[in-house]
């Protein structure tokens, strides 16, 4: 996941050892956690609600914007998935994530069954997705599908400390049936009546929304009359959190760099599709084992991680660097596996890789010698990889 104008946020998800970790460590370790509570939320989606264990609330100590990477073991290897935490609003030290039931990746399986007593493997929160610091300020928040889960916590925690915000929320939706937590929305639009606005864009609404509701998908035009509604104007004290998929993302952008937005109050987190397949688990070499000197064609990569090296090589018919890291390696982190969630951001300290659809970048980002794993081959013998960077 991406967020701009600061440097990106990258998700560490600790998969270095199945042991939950202290407190204070820095890199994710996997914590076993308790479903607590289950909800329905619209037909294609609920409310988890997870509970820690005593000596894993510091981990999970809320923080408006934050991830963790849900683990799903299954028969057939191993799935992961980045969820932003979104706590209710009248209890926001809970610890809830929002799943999709219709998703097709294995986790729509999981939360169909999932009950209370269930555990789940997660990751330490991470993530630095915020709204900018400007006391005062008219926040204008865009979210498409489930990109509203973070703007919720975010929208309630800028009206909670900053009594001199205004806040307004932009949701995009099939139709209002699957608008996610309109419910808890609308309590907090009565708890901040003058200060809190929320409008929902229906893409596939058949006339049942109520009046002033805009239809169609997000694009110049409707861009443009949604400022004017929400009396959003170009300056200082406006500022802006977009969350969902890229498309939506890169319109959103571009309209506002023509309107006239402060790059640096223009904030971005995108979410993943619903189709990362399912990795095989990889067997785990003796410590201290290198790769065998590759063969003609492959090269040589190394990957500085936790202050260890790992070694693998990768050669033409093999797949991305992550995946060959996988086979000998299952400390290497990654989530999304498409570019998106930023997990697998490593520094290229030598040699040289060529990565696509690396959403989870910036120009900064990709200067500064950053590639990602899940989308990164190799072009040279020898690659140095630096996930500690």
């Amino acid at each position: 996941m991406n967020t701009a104008a600061t440097p990106p946020a990258v998700l560490r998800p600790g998969t270095s050892a199945d042991r939950p970790s202290g407190p204070g460590d820095t890199r994710a370790r996997w914590h076993p956690v308790t479903v607590a509570e289950v909800r329905p939320l619209t037909p294609d989606a609920v409310a988890v609600t997870l509970e820690a264990p005593a000596a894993l609330r510091e981990v999970f100590a809320r923080r408006p914007g934050r991830h963790v990477v849900v683990r799903h073991r299954r028969p057939d290897g191993e799935l992961r998935r980045t969820y932003s935490l979104c706590p209710p609003p009248d209890d926001p030290a809970a610890l809830r994530l929002v799943i999709k039931r219709g998703s097709p990746d294995g986790f729509g399986a999981l939360a169909a069954r999932l009950v209370p007593g269930d555990r789940l493997d997660l990751s330490s929160p991470t993530g630095h997705f915020a709204l900018p610091d400007r006391p005062g300020a008219h926040h204008v928040l865009i979210a498409g599908g489930s990109g509203i889960t973070p703007l919720a916590a975010l929208a309630a925690d800028a009206l909670r400390r900053d009594p001199a915000c205004r806040v307004s929320l932009v949701h995009s939706v099939p139709t209002a049936a699957y608008a996610l937590l309109s419910d808890e929305l609308a309590a907090l639009k009565d708890a901040f009546l003058d200060r809190f606005t929320v409008q929902y864009v229906l893409t596939r609404d058949e006339g049942t929304a109520g009046g002033g509701t805009f239809r169609g998908r997000i694009d110049a035009d409707v861009l443009s009359r949604l400022l004017t509604v929400l009396d959003a104007r170009p300056s200082a004290d406006t500022t802006f959190a977009l969350c969902g998929p890229p498309g939506l993302i890169d319109t959103v952008r571009r309209f506002l760099d023509g309107w006239g937005a402060e790059p640096a109050l223009v904030r971005w987190e995108l979410f993943t599709s619903d189709t990362a397949p399912a990795v095989p688990a990889p067997a785990t070499p003796a410590p201290g084992t290198a790769a065998p000197p590759p063969a003609a064609g492959t090269s040589h990569v190394t990957a500085l991680l936790d202050g260890h090296r790992r070694h693998t090589t990768v050669g033409p018919r093999d797949g991305v660097i992550l995946d060959a890291l996988l086979r000998g390696h299952p400390d290497v982190p990654y989530a999304c596996r498409e570019g998106v969630c930023g997990s697998c951001r490593a520094k290229v300290l030598s040699g040289r890789v060529r990565a696509d659809r690396q959403h989870a970048l910036d120009d900064r980002d990709r200067a500064a010698g950053y590639t990602l794993v899940c989308r990164a081959r190799p072009e040279t013998p020898e690659v140095v990889l630096d996930f500690d960077a």
